[in-house]
Protein backbone atom coordinates (compact mmCIF):
# COMPACT_ATOMS: atom_id res chain seq x y z
CA UNK A 1 0.00 0.00 0.00
CA UNK A 2 1.00 3.25 -1.00
CA UNK A 3 0.18 6.47 -0.03
CA UNK A 4 0.57 10.31 0.36
CA UNK A 5 0.32 10.91 3.98
CA UNK A 6 0.89 7.18 5.53
CA UNK A 7 3.57 4.96 5.71
CA UNK A 8 2.39 1.38 5.79
CA UNK A 9 4.72 -1.68 6.32
CA UNK A 10 3.93 -5.55 7.36
CA UNK A 11 6.43 -7.51 9.48
CA UNK A 12 5.31 -11.16 10.23
CA UNK A 13 1.54 -10.65 11.44
CA UNK A 14 2.12 -6.96 12.61
CA UNK A 15 1.41 -3.93 10.56
CA UNK A 16 2.79 -0.17 11.05
CA UNK A 17 0.81 2.72 10.09
CA UNK A 18 3.09 5.81 10.41
CA UNK A 19 1.28 8.96 10.15
CA UNK A 20 3.42 10.84 7.58
CA UNK A 21 2.99 14.61 7.53
CA UNK A 22 6.05 16.04 9.79
CA UNK A 23 5.90 19.41 8.36
CA UNK A 24 3.02 19.99 9.89
CA UNK A 25 2.66 17.89 12.95
CA UNK A 26 0.88 14.95 11.37
CA UNK A 27 -2.27 17.18 11.08
CA UNK A 28 -5.46 15.52 9.85
CA UNK A 29 -6.74 16.58 6.49
CA UNK A 30 -9.22 15.36 3.78
CA UNK A 31 -6.23 13.52 2.06
CA UNK A 32 -4.85 11.52 5.60
CA UNK A 33 -8.95 10.92 6.37
CA UNK A 34 -9.07 8.87 2.86
CA UNK A 35 -5.88 7.24 2.88
CA UNK A 36 -7.02 5.96 6.77
CA UNK A 37 -9.86 4.70 5.60
CA UNK A 38 -8.59 2.71 2.35
CA UNK A 39 -5.55 1.19 4.60
CA UNK A 40 -7.95 0.13 7.55
CA UNK A 41 -10.41 -0.88 5.41
CA UNK A 42 -7.33 -3.27 3.49
CA UNK A 43 -5.85 -4.39 6.81
CA UNK A 44 -9.30 -5.26 8.58
CA UNK A 45 -9.67 -7.79 5.47
CA UNK A 46 -6.30 -8.82 5.27
CA UNK A 47 -6.16 -12.65 7.40
CA UNK A 48 -2.26 -12.29 7.70
CA UNK A 49 -2.34 -9.52 9.85
CA UNK A 50 -3.35 -9.71 13.25
CA UNK A 51 -2.30 -6.24 15.03
CA UNK A 52 -1.67 -2.61 13.86
CA UNK A 53 0.22 -0.47 15.09
CA UNK A 54 0.05 3.45 14.90
CA UNK A 55 2.29 5.90 15.19
CA UNK A 56 3.44 9.32 13.91
CA UNK A 57 6.65 10.14 11.66
CA UNK A 58 9.12 12.28 13.95
CA UNK A 59 9.79 12.40 17.41
CA UNK A 60 7.85 15.63 17.72
CA UNK A 61 4.19 14.63 17.45
CA UNK A 62 1.91 11.87 17.16
CA UNK A 63 -0.64 14.30 15.39
CA UNK A 64 -1.05 17.81 16.12
CA UNK A 65 -4.70 17.97 15.59
CA UNK A 66 -7.10 18.42 12.74
CA UNK A 67 -5.79 20.97 9.46
CA UNK A 68 -6.73 24.47 11.10
CA UNK A 69 -6.40 25.93 7.85
CA UNK A 70 -9.05 23.56 6.29
CA UNK A 71 -11.33 23.87 8.98
CA UNK A 72 -11.25 28.24 8.63
CA UNK A 73 -13.57 27.75 6.11
CA UNK A 74 -16.07 25.67 7.04
CA UNK A 75 -19.67 26.78 7.92
CA UNK A 76 -22.63 25.06 9.61
CA UNK A 77 -22.96 22.64 6.53
CA UNK A 78 -19.84 21.73 5.73
CA UNK A 79 -18.97 21.94 9.42
CA UNK A 80 -21.22 19.24 10.10
CA UNK A 81 -19.58 17.22 7.08
CA UNK A 82 -16.34 17.51 8.22
CA UNK A 83 -17.07 16.15 12.02
CA UNK A 84 -19.03 13.35 10.31
CA UNK A 85 -16.18 12.25 8.01
CA UNK A 86 -13.57 12.16 11.35
CA UNK A 87 -16.28 9.98 12.96
CA UNK A 88 -16.70 7.39 10.05
CA UNK A 89 -13.18 6.64 9.84
CA UNK A 90 -12.56 6.54 13.69
CA UNK A 91 -15.14 4.44 13.86
CA UNK A 92 -13.82 2.25 11.07
CA UNK A 93 -10.43 2.14 13.17
CA UNK A 94 -12.15 1.07 16.15
CA UNK A 95 -13.95 -1.54 14.89
CA UNK A 96 -12.06 -3.04 12.63
CA UNK A 97 -11.87 -6.63 14.35
CA UNK A 98 -7.78 -6.41 14.90
CA UNK A 99 -5.89 -4.62 17.93
CA UNK A 100 -4.63 -1.15 17.13
CA UNK A 101 -1.82 0.02 19.12
CA UNK A 102 -1.18 3.64 19.25
CA UNK A 103 2.30 4.35 19.81
CA UNK A 104 2.24 7.87 20.81
CA UNK A 105 5.51 9.68 20.35
CA UNK A 106 4.82 13.59 20.78
CA UNK A 107 1.61 15.44 20.97
CA UNK A 108 -1.50 14.08 20.83
CA UNK A 109 -4.36 17.32 20.27
CA UNK A 110 -7.35 17.77 19.09
CA UNK A 111 -7.84 15.27 16.25
CA UNK A 112 -5.07 13.58 16.88
CA UNK A 113 -5.96 12.79 20.83
CA UNK A 114 -9.56 11.46 19.51
CA UNK A 115 -7.61 9.08 16.85
CA UNK A 116 -5.24 7.88 19.66
CA UNK A 117 -8.85 7.39 21.53
CA UNK A 118 -10.54 5.30 18.34
CA UNK A 119 -7.52 2.67 19.09
CA UNK A 120 -7.61 0.07 21.28
CA UNK A 121 -4.89 0.10 23.36
CA UNK A 122 -2.32 3.50 23.97
CA UNK A 123 0.96 3.79 24.98
CA UNK A 124 3.23 6.96 25.26
CA UNK A 125 6.61 8.36 25.46
CA UNK A 126 7.52 10.27 28.52
CA UNK A 127 7.50 13.56 26.16
CA UNK A 128 4.30 13.18 25.21
CA UNK A 129 1.16 15.77 26.07
CA UNK A 130 -2.23 14.91 24.98
CA UNK A 131 -5.53 16.54 25.32
CA UNK A 132 -8.52 17.95 23.58
CA UNK A 133 -8.20 22.20 23.56
CA UNK A 134 -11.28 22.57 20.79
CA UNK A 135 -13.08 24.98 23.18
CA UNK A 136 -9.63 27.43 22.16
CA UNK A 137 -11.38 27.56 19.13
CA UNK A 138 -14.93 27.89 19.50
CA UNK A 139 -15.31 24.40 18.62
CA UNK A 140 -15.67 20.93 20.57
CA UNK A 141 -14.04 17.86 19.90
CA UNK A 142 -15.86 16.65 16.57
CA UNK A 143 -14.25 13.07 15.93
CA UNK A 144 -15.95 11.28 18.82
CA UNK A 145 -13.79 12.75 21.32
CA UNK A 146 -16.54 14.04 23.78
CA UNK A 147 -17.61 10.29 24.12
CA UNK A 148 -14.70 8.02 23.69
CA UNK A 149 -12.81 10.59 26.67
CA UNK A 150 -15.67 10.11 28.65
CA UNK A 151 -15.92 6.51 28.48
CA UNK A 152 -12.38 6.28 29.26
CA UNK A 153 -11.76 8.17 32.57
CA UNK A 154 -15.46 9.24 33.48
CA UNK A 155 -17.41 12.36 32.78
CA UNK A 156 -15.83 14.59 35.39
CA UNK A 157 -12.19 13.93 34.44
CA UNK A 158 -12.88 14.13 30.60
CA UNK A 159 -15.24 17.62 31.63
CA UNK A 160 -12.06 19.11 33.26
CA UNK A 161 -10.18 18.39 30.40
CA UNK A 162 -12.15 19.52 27.56
CA UNK A 163 -13.91 22.65 29.15
CA UNK A 164 -10.32 23.98 30.38
CA UNK A 165 -8.19 22.96 27.11
CA UNK A 166 -5.74 21.13 29.24
CA UNK A 167 -3.01 19.83 27.84
CA UNK A 168 -1.70 16.54 30.13
CA UNK A 169 1.74 15.61 30.18
CA UNK A 170 2.63 11.78 29.74
CA UNK A 171 2.18 11.01 33.83
CA UNK A 172 -0.73 12.60 34.30
CA UNK A 173 -2.28 11.02 31.11
CA UNK A 174 -1.52 7.28 32.98
CA UNK A 175 -2.82 8.48 36.42
CA UNK A 176 -5.89 9.34 34.37
CA UNK A 177 -5.79 6.25 32.52
CA UNK A 178 -5.96 8.04 29.04
CA UNK A 179 -3.20 5.80 28.14
CA UNK A 180 -1.78 2.15 29.41
CA UNK A 181 1.86 2.46 29.80
CA UNK A 182 4.12 5.24 29.55
CA UNK A 183 8.41 5.13 28.18
CA UNK A 184 11.27 6.64 27.14
CA UNK A 185 10.81 7.78 23.77
CA UNK A 186 13.99 5.17 22.88
CA UNK A 187 11.61 2.50 24.29
CA UNK A 188 8.06 3.36 22.75
CA UNK A 189 8.30 1.81 19.35
CA UNK A 190 10.00 -1.69 20.50
CA UNK A 191 7.36 -1.64 23.73
CA UNK A 192 4.57 -1.11 20.75
CA UNK A 193 6.12 -4.16 19.24
CA UNK A 194 6.68 -6.48 21.82
CA UNK A 195 3.30 -5.73 22.84
CA UNK A 196 1.80 -6.85 19.46
CA UNK A 197 4.03 -9.71 18.73
CA UNK A 198 2.31 -10.80 22.37
CA UNK A 199 -1.07 -10.74 20.87
CA UNK A 200 -0.08 -11.91 17.67
CA UNK A 201 0.88 -15.64 19.10
CA UNK A 202 -3.01 -16.16 20.70
CA UNK A 203 -6.23 -16.73 18.72
CA UNK A 204 -7.08 -14.72 16.53
CA UNK A 205 -11.10 -15.50 16.43
CA UNK A 206 -10.28 -14.82 20.60
CA UNK A 207 -8.92 -11.55 19.60
CA UNK A 208 -11.71 -10.38 17.84
CA UNK A 209 -14.12 -12.01 20.08
CA UNK A 210 -13.01 -9.72 23.12
CA UNK A 211 -13.34 -6.69 20.96
CA UNK A 212 -16.39 -7.37 19.62
CA UNK A 213 -17.84 -8.16 22.84
CA UNK A 214 -16.25 -4.97 24.29
CA UNK A 215 -17.61 -3.00 21.59
CA UNK A 216 -21.33 -4.17 21.02
CA UNK A 217 -21.87 -3.99 24.61
CA UNK A 218 -20.90 -0.52 25.39
CA UNK A 219 -23.50 0.98 26.90
CA UNK A 220 -26.15 -1.58 27.44
CA UNK A 221 -27.37 -2.97 30.56
CA UNK A 222 -25.53 -5.50 32.43
CA UNK A 223 -28.27 -8.54 31.51
CA UNK A 224 -27.69 -7.38 27.62
CA UNK A 225 -23.91 -7.24 28.06
CA UNK A 226 -23.54 -11.09 29.36
CA UNK A 227 -26.17 -12.47 26.93
CA UNK A 228 -23.84 -10.87 23.80
CA UNK A 229 -20.73 -11.98 25.91
CA UNK A 230 -22.53 -15.58 25.77
CA UNK A 231 -23.57 -15.58 22.69
CA UNK A 232 -19.59 -14.86 21.32
CA UNK A 233 -17.93 -17.22 23.92
CA UNK A 234 -20.92 -20.26 22.63
CA UNK A 235 -20.12 -19.30 18.67
CA UNK A 236 -16.19 -19.68 19.38
CA UNK A 237 -16.58 -23.07 21.20
CA UNK A 238 -17.71 -24.37 17.66
CA UNK A 239 -14.42 -23.37 15.81
CA UNK A 240 -11.36 -25.61 15.16
CA UNK A 241 -9.34 -22.73 16.69
CA UNK A 242 -11.26 -23.49 19.66
CA UNK A 243 -10.46 -26.99 19.48
CA UNK A 244 -7.06 -26.97 18.43
CA UNK A 245 -6.16 -24.28 21.43
CA UNK A 246 -7.27 -26.82 24.40
CA UNK A 247 -5.82 -29.62 22.32
CA UNK A 248 -2.55 -27.41 22.52
CA UNK A 249 -2.67 -26.78 26.08
CA UNK A 250 -3.33 -30.06 27.03
CA UNK A 251 -0.44 -31.50 24.84
CA UNK A 252 1.91 -28.81 26.09
CA UNK A 253 2.81 -27.62 22.84
CA UNK A 254 2.04 -23.98 21.04
CA UNK A 255 -0.89 -24.43 19.19
CA UNK A 256 -1.70 -23.76 15.32
CA UNK A 257 -4.25 -21.11 14.71
CA UNK A 258 -6.43 -21.68 11.40
CA UNK A 259 -8.20 -19.08 12.06
CA UNK A 260 -11.47 -20.80 11.58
Amino acid sequence: MSYQTLLVEQSDNIATVTLNRPEVLNSLNAEMFDDLESTFTQLSADPTIRVILLTGSGDRAFAAGADIRGLASTDALSGLAVSQRGQQVFSLIETCGKPVIAAINGVALGGGCELALACTLRIASETARLGLPEVKLGLIPGYGGTQRLTRLIGRGQALRLMLTAAVVTAPEALTLGLVEEVLPATGLLPRAQALAATIATLSPLGIAGVLESVNRTEGLTPAAGLAIEAEIFGRLCGTADKREGLHAFLEKRAPTWRNS
